[in-house]
């Protein structure tokens, strides 16, 4: 039976999460921001939200494993610019405050951190927290090199990895058949050309913005697998950062706005073969599209991965919830479930962000009938 290029990309999809199933939460750990909130929690019982909300945030090092009551983190590193200049250490050189924060000194300043956000401290080496519960403490600016910013930079060099390895394997075999790594990128590439591109955009002008539309695809796609895979040095929720979704809204954005043809504008400002006041009335209404379009981008791959994350862990996170053993196989078993959705969900976020993608772009530079 032959196998289409989007089943086999769930396929591979589930592939990697599944060899990762059985550890998906063996690291999960609750980390209270001060003792005060860590005490409350362990009088109170198990804290699902801190949990969740751990997992699915920015941090400033990997959380590998708990070893004899203590964490083994791999640090990454802190880049701040202050008055006294840019300012570099690594993020395990953070100690541990009394108030539960963790501290820094580096060219005569302390540095705090609260939260996952880095202050500067007051006089007294520490944060001040207004009425409810805010640092008002001046922070730095911040270039840190965090979980999301280290697996963008993995996902960008193995993608560099394996198209040049396509390349070359085109390269010394000709037009021939593909080898090695080129065999399963081709179909992909067609795919995307064929089914995305080409109907979309049209015969005339897709070669122009094929290379964004393959770049979108499998940046978009292999982002979301690697935050399935709990494990560093991936376990980072790249595609449910809204910063990671605006900003490839604001790419889209920028490509459909410069694209736009004097056809697109006059349907947006003045809508052809309608009365006046139709026109008028349909003018602002189309302006707010333009901006409307790039925000649905951002928020559907942002919730729809967050979203699939939250319940994940809120299922698990039940069993510690309610205390109880025989709540672990109706849990488990919902999570299984949900998981094999998540795996779908991997490639079909992909797939519908440069499908809407490649509709914007064709809607800009359609010529008039």
């Amino acid at each position: 039976m032959k196998l289409t290029p989007l089943f086999k990309l769930i396929v591979l999809s589930f592939a990697l999460f599944i060899s990762s199933n059985e550890i998906v939460f063996s690291q999960e750990h609750n980390t209270s921001n001060s003792e005060e909130e860590l005490q409350q929690s362990t009088e109170e019982g198990f804290d699902i939200t801190s949990m969740i909300m751990h997992h699915i945030s920015d941090a400033h090092d990997f959380h590998i494993l708990d070893w004899k009551g203590h964490p083994v983190s791999f640090p990454l590193p802190i880049i701040l610019w202050t008055d006294n200049g840019l300012i570099s250490f690594m993020s395990s050189e953070f100690h541990h405050n009394d108030d539960g924060t963790h501290v820094v000194e580096r060219k005569g300043m302390n540095f705090v951190k609260f939260h996952e956000k880095i202050y500067i401290a007051n006089s007294e080496g520490k944060i001040t927290l207004d009425a409810e519960h805010h640092p008002t403490n001046t922070r730095p600016l911040d270039f840190s090199i965090t979980k999301n910013v280290f697996v963008l930079f993995l996902s960008v060099a193995i993608l560099l990895l394996l198209f040049s390895a396509a390349g070359r394997s085109y390269k010394k075999h000709g037009n021939g058949e593909p080898k090695g790594i080129a065999k399963f990128l081709e179909p992909l590439v067609i795919f995307i050309r064929d089914e995305i591109a080409v109907p979309n955009i049209g015969e005339k002008h897709y070669r122009k913005y094929i290379p964004l539309l393959l770049t979108i695809f499998f940046f978009v796609w292999l982002n979301n697998i690697f935050g399935l895979i709990p494990f560093f040095p991936f376990a980072a929720n790249v595609s449910g950062n809204i910063a990671f979704t605006f900003t490839l809204a604001i790419i889209v954005f920028i490509v459909v706005t410069l694209s736009g043809n004097k056809n697109y504008w006059k349907h947006i400002f003045w809508m052809p073969d309608v009365p006046v006041g139709m026109k008028i009335f349909l003018a602002p209404i189309e302006v707010i599209g333009m901006f409307v379009k790039p925000v649905s981008l951002m928020i559907r791959l942002f919730a729809n991965i967050t979203a699939g994350h939250i319940i994940v862990l809120s299922l698990i996170g039940l069993i510690f919830v309610l205390k109880s053993i025989w709540v672990a196989p109706i849990s488990v078993a919902f999570t299984l479930f949900i998981s094999v959705i998540e795996i779908l969900v991997t490639a079909i976020q992909a797939y519908i962000f440069t499908m809407l993608t490649s509709l914007y772009i064709g809607a800009a530079i359609e010529e008039e009938h």
